[in-house]
């Protein structure tokens, strides 16, 4: 494959864009690559601006469910635009999204529009802060909640991919009062409490993690954190802003069948567009203002565009729940069809999934946290990530991603998938 243009492109972009990109696992940096330069995409095909076709397990890093610009959801999207962008005040469209999102969420009864995944956490934990009249908040390794100061230390994903675990700019006086555990350790995490728990206001925890690849949480686990913060009145937050109407309709309650004190989400209740959302019961919410004294903003929060998008998809997720289903059996397909290849290729790797969230880990198992994960081999990652590439499979240029499976990918670029993987890891190991 060619890249001219996107290399082009690249070039242009470091004159005015840091690195290049607006996000810096775009920049494809880790894998010793320029950037690709998106032209268009449509069901699970994405093409490139030099006119390359990739089958996409990226997909918007995860809230394309239904694979991208399904034709329904641009029905009516026009003229949403042209009664307008944004106004600045309330729109019966919120309402009616947020409706969805109580409804579908056992353990809320109510739910703020934020505009991004970071400000939902944030706010989220300034609320239990607020609620809990407390300080510290408990995060695990290899987590990602967003990139408040706060929380950049020890997370996953990007700060992982190029070393940084702790960012530079971020006060020591804000990161004291953040205190860090082993993922699926609660024996690390009791340690913690018994030491600390009078003043933890919030546990924050992905269900399972999506920035250190994919790391589901243990069913022993998730209850475990659960019944410690009941135990010590701590205000147990999912971030569900990959695994929100992701792994169930339901989410992780859904999935697990435990239920969190609050919840943020971001993702597909936008369908792609830039949204976030954090809720909880009642008694919690009323914290907020302007009916408490936490006080949180945002001019764009609650977009019409976004609503609009984001209602259209929830609604098809609420009244077609055998995509679930679908989805699960093609996740099985895919995890399946990349064991069967390293069992004939003689690799001792690693096949995580939770749902369809797939993660092909450069280590032998099980990858079941933080410490588990970064053994992997990021070269032979690297070298297996540019065969796929050119055989046209995009997958995140990050050993510490998912791959995304979408209700548009069927079985023949399922099947054509495994049959790339095959050749990839083939070609990279010199096998």
């Amino acid at each position: 494959m060619k890249h001219t243009k996107s290399e082009q492109l690249f070039k242009e972009a470091e004159k005015y864009i840091p690195g290049g990109v607006n996000s810096p696992v775009r920049a494809f940096k880790s894998v010793g690559l320029a950037p690709i330069f998106a032209d268009k995409a449509h069901g699970d095909r994405l093409i490139d601006v030099d006119g390359n076709e990739y089958i996409d397990y990226i997909c918007s890093w995860g809230p394309l469910m239904l694979g991208h610009s399904p034709d329904f959801m641009s029905e009516g999207l026009e003229e949403m635009a042209k009664r307008g962008t944004s106004y600045g005040v309330a729109t019966e469209i919120e309402i009616e999204v947020a409706k969805i999102i109580v409804d579908a969420y056992p353990a809320i009864d109510q739910v703020r529009m934020v505009n991004s995944g970071t400000e939902a956490t944030m706010s989220a934990l300034r609320v239990a802060r607020g609620y809990t009249n407390r300080n510290k908040i408990l995060k695990f390794e290899g987590c990602y909640h967003g990139h408040s100061d706060g929380l950049l230390v020890q997370s996953g994903s990007g700060t992982l991919t190029f070393g940084v675990p702790t960012s530079p700019g971020v006060p020591a006086d804000v990161v004291k009062n953040t205190l860090v555990c082993r993922y699926n350790d609660m024996d690390d995490v009791r340690r913690v409490f018994e030491e600390q728990g009078d003043d933890i206001a919030a546990v924050i925890v992905e269900t399972v993690s999506g920035n250190m690849g994919v790391v589901p949480g243990t069913q022993e686990f998730i209850q475990g954190l659960r019944d410690i913060c009941n135990e010590y009145k701590t205000v147990l937050i999912f971030d569900e802003v990959i695994t929100g109407f992701r792994l169930a309709y339901n989410s992780s309650i859904g999935y697990f069948g435990v239920e969190p004190d609050m919840v943020c989400f971001g993702k597909i209740i936008g369908a792609g567009m830039p949204v976030g959302a954090y809720g909880a019961r009642k008694e919690i919410m009323s914290c907020v203002s302007p009916v408490g004294p936490v006080y949180q903003a945002g001019t764009l929060s609650g977009n019409p565009l976004a609503m609009f998008l984001g209602k259209k998809n929830l609604e098809t997720l609420r009244d077609h729940k055998d995509i679930y289903s679908e989805l699960d059996r093609k996740g099985k397909m895919l995890q399946e069809g990349i064991q069967n290849n390293l069992k004939k290729l003689g690799l001792d790797y690693t096949v995580n999934r939770a749902g369809s969230l797939v993660c092909l880990f450069f280590t032998s198992g099980p990858v079941q946290n933080f410490d588990d994960a970064t053994k992997s081999d990021i070269d032979k990652f690297n070298a297996y990530f540019k065969e796929m590439l050119d055989r046209g499979i995009l997958i995140a240029p990050s050993q510490y991603e998912a791959m995304f499976l979408s209700y548009a990918h069927t079985d023949e670029d399922i099947e054509y998938t495994i049959k790339c993987n095959y050749e990839a890891l083939k070609a990279s190991h010199n096998l």
